[in-house]
């Protein structure tokens, strides 16, 4: 029960200090990037991997409003996650570090938003990806734990999760996913 308590206690403690104005900044960033007809790519590994899949069906249905109005524009939502095939044949062949940043070579332009979800910062194939993405002129926001490692640093904006503890991070990660998408359901404006 104690370690129950414990965990519970410092996520909520965690989630009382989400930065909500990170949090506006990154729905209206994609709201943005739905309006200039740009996509949104989100990457993770792991637990990350999961949420991004995750999020990107959320983006992709659950900001539709209820009955599905053909003229509501619609965020195009790709999570780089979820092509198991090509994921294998590029880490067969150029390594795990690459599994990302080839992908994005083939799509990534200017003005897409490229999301990525990493616990520690520090993963290569992570690095790689936004290497690639600011070549081509795409926004990176990151969404980090710990210390935010270097992928913080990389980034043009990073919202970190202080914790050491990767259910923690990964936890927190997919509330903010959740709530992000909350604040875009339906919204043809910014949100404030």
């Amino acid at each position: 029960m104690k370690k129950m308590e414990k965990y519970l206690g410092e996520l909520g403690d965690i989630i009382r200090e989400i930065d909500q104005e990170k949090i506006n900044f990154l729905a209206n960033k994609i709201i943005e990037t739905r309006d200039n007809n740009k996509v949104v790519y989100i990457i993770g590994n792991g637990g990350s991997a999961a949420n991004a899949s995750h999020w990107v069906c959320d983006l992709n249905k659950g900001t539709l409003e209820r009955h599905y109005n053909q003229n509501q524009k619609r965020i195009k939502a790709v999570s780089l996650t979820d092509n198991i095939p090509l994921m294998t044949a590029l880490s067969n062949d150029l390594g795990y570090d690459e599994i990302y940043s080839q992908q994005l070579r083939n799509w990534i332009m200017e003005g897409d938003l490229l999301i990525t979800i990493t616990g520690s910062g520090k993963s290569k194939n992570i690095i790689n990806a936004i290497n690639v993405a600011k070549m081509s002129n795409a926004y990176v926001m990151s969404l980090v734990g710990f210390d935010g490692g270097e992928v913080m640093h990389m980034s043009d904006d990073a919202l970190i999760v202080p914790s050491n503890n990767y259910g923690i991070i990964e936890d927190v990660h997919s509330i903010i996913g959740h709530i992000v998408t909350e604040k875009i359901k339906g919204k043809s404006n910014l949100v404030k």
